[in-house]
């Protein structure tokens, strides 16, 4: 009986190995299951967790993302809000759940950044998740208080060395992509001016045009209408080339900062230890949106310049940017509320 039992066992192992699929399941070590629901992924509708509120840059960027993926991959993808916390609550969820492809994560930059100004961070950037691609990239631009009476980025260092550090610049927040652009500029330039953080950049550009502030570095979207409108002066965009929304602006190192180049970027994420095919097909479909004539023009309506980068590659980007942004905090010394 136990000879037969084994024989029975050896005769559906072969059956199995002479498959493609029992190759492939042997080579890679997945378990059955896991590639089959690999193989039919996506079956049912898939959350794209989003750790800010409705409205925002990081929602706006993922739900354009979010319905010409769903298209490509023939399901829903759904926005589930979970703000708090710079990104962190949200984030957080997204960590410890199921690693099956069913919850994203679309966040902005501060998901590298974080880790340098906060004491805690709930979960580790690069070993709780799966990167899929970087979606797009957002220069900040210096826009500046339109009664200020300099017309370019070397006419403001020149007037704020005489001002000996009485200007004031404002940002989203403290530890903010925006607040420490400024202070990379404050490092490259050796000029002084203080700080002023905001609860988010509408308040902020309130007060720029109102002349409580003198300048700030801002996302382009927010900043675009009142840059349109002649509310704001723009001075340069803090990308290494020059914006497809702003051409006639000046790049920072054009203007004369050597080595300038900041922004704000927004990524997709699985948890970790998803299967790679899925991870797979979740960077394709990304990428074909991203791809589309009028998914691209939406973004560039924004500011935005759409990326579709591999895994590897944004994998790659993520850790070069952590590096670049530990070394400017450690540098100017910024902290989180």
């Amino acid at each position: 009986m136990r000879q037969r039992h084994s024989a029975q066992r050896r005769q559906a192992l072969q059956s199995l190995l002479h498959t493609g699929l029992g190759l492939a399941l042997l080579g890679s070590g997945l378990p059955a299951a896991n590639a089959a629901s690999a193989a039919d992924y996506p079956a049912s509708t898939i959350r794209m967790v989003i750790p800010y509120p409705p409205g925002g840059p990081t929602d706006l960027v993922g739900r354009l993302v979010a319905i010409s993926m769903g298209e490509s991959l023939k399901q829903t993808i759904f926005i589930d809000n979970k703000p708090g916390a710079s990104g962190m609550v949200g984030a957080a969820q997204v960590a410890k759940a199921q690693p099956d492809g069913y919850t994203l994560l679309a966040n902005a930059s501060l998901q590298v950044i974080n880790p340098s100004v906060y004491d805690k961070v709930p979960y580790d950037s690069f070993n709780d998740f799966a990167p899929i691609t970087q979606i797009v990239d957002v220069p900040l631009v210096l826009v500046v208080n339109s009664e200020l009476p300099v017309s370019n980025v070397q006419e403001l260092v020149a007037y704020l060395k005489k001002s000996k550090g009485t200007v004031n610049f404002g940002s989203a927040g403290n530890a903010s992509s925006q607040h420490l652009s400024g202070e990379l500029f404050k490092l490259k330039t050796g000029i002084a001016m203080q700080h002023v953080p905001y609860k988010g950049s509408s308040p902020a550009l309130t007060d720029l045009m109102g002349g409580q502030i003198q300048l700030m570095f801002d996302s382009m979207p927010s900043a675009m209408p009142f840059i349109t409108s002649g509310k704001l002066k723009a001075l340069a965009v803090t990308t290494a080339k020059r914006s497809s929304s702003l051409p006639q602006i000046p790049t920072m190192q054009e203007s004369g900062i050597a080595d300038y180049a900041t922004s704000t970027w927004y990524g997709l994420w699985a948890p970790k230890n998803t299967p790679p095919e899925i991870v797979g097909k979740l960077a394709q479909a990304a990428q074909q949106a991203l791809r589309k004539p009028e998914v691209a023009a939406q973004y560039q309506r924004m500011g935005a310049e759409p990326v579709g980068s591999s895994p590897q590659e944004f994998l790659a980007y993520m850790r070069s940017e952590e590096k670049k942004w530990a070394e400017i905090v450690k540098r100017s010394g910024a902290r989180a509320d």
